[in-house]
């Protein structure tokens, strides 16, 4: 299937690692032109190299807006903008004081919305573009123990939807992506340390996934399909949607 991004400009932020080098490949495959985005240089060199054709890095930190303001500066406006960076950690409350709590959304949410922000009114202008937020199920099925991660993801939710509704009368599509539990580094981890803290054992960290759909997380490429079609011309009439990638546990029992 010809997706018909051959040649575009993407930017894709928190490239370095998961969701988002998985992207860059798959669009790397499809002849696109790359940035990627991380504020770990070692990895995002290792991802260049190793991903190879028209690709560049940028290590920014885009919790900052002197980081968003550099990243246009220096990428400009993309044909597709993927918003992947961003990690908030668990906890209810009692768990997150204020400046984790704030912090922590100064990436995700605002960083999200100030990239918005920055080039929606020049894809506006131009009558073309596609920016796609990687947001997670947390934001359609929040939880206590992951309670800033879940608010700052339906948070997301809503903006894509209605920035989304909103710019798709003048050519650009906003739409969203929520993966459900995926397999990264960083999910690996975590389990691996739950498996540690309960079995005494962090080999066994599977045993802990397997009441998921299909008895396992999903694959980072399997999220990262769907986001390249979700971004290309195959989808062209998709805006102001959020499709939930979560293997139906969202309806489960």
């Amino acid at each position: 299937m010809d997706l018909r991004i051959a040649g575009k400009s993407v930017v894709i932020t928190g490239a370095s690692a998961g969701i988002g080098l998985a992207c860059a490949r798959l669009f790397a495959e499809e002849g696109c032109r790359l940035t990627l985005v991380s504020r770990t240089r070692a990895r995002l060199d290792q991802a260049t190299a190793e991903i190879g054709g028209d690709v560049r890095a940028l290590s920014l930190d885009l919790s900052e807006p002197a980081g968003i303001e550099a990243l246009v500066a220096q990428a400009g406006v993309p044909d597709i903008l993927v918003n992947n960076a961003g990690a908030i950690p668990g906890g209810g409350l009692e768990d997150l004081d204020d400046a984790r709590w704030r912090s922590s959304w100064e990436l995700k949410l605002f960083g999200y919305i100030g990239l918005a922000r920055h080039l929606l009114p020049a894809m506006l202008q131009r009558g073309s573009g596609v920016i796609l937020n990687i947001i997670g199920i947390a934001g359609a099925a929040p939880r206590y123990d992951y309670l800033a991660g879940s608010t700052a993801n339906a948070a997301l939710i809503a903006f894509t939807r209605a920035v989304g509704a909103h710019s798709a009368m003048r050519g650009v599509r906003v739409l969203g992506l929520n993966p459900g539990p995926t397999q990264t580094d960083r999910l690996v981890k975590l389990y691996r340390d739950r498996a540690a803290a309960r079995f005494g054992d962090a080999s066994r960290w599977q045993e802990l996934v397997a009441d998921l759909p299909f008895g396992r997380p999903a694959l980072a490429e399997e999220i990262a399909d769907l986001a390249v079609y979700l971004a290309s011309g195959r989808a062209s009439y998709l805006s102001g949607v959020v499709v939930d990638a979560d293997g139906g546990a969202l309806y489960g029992a």
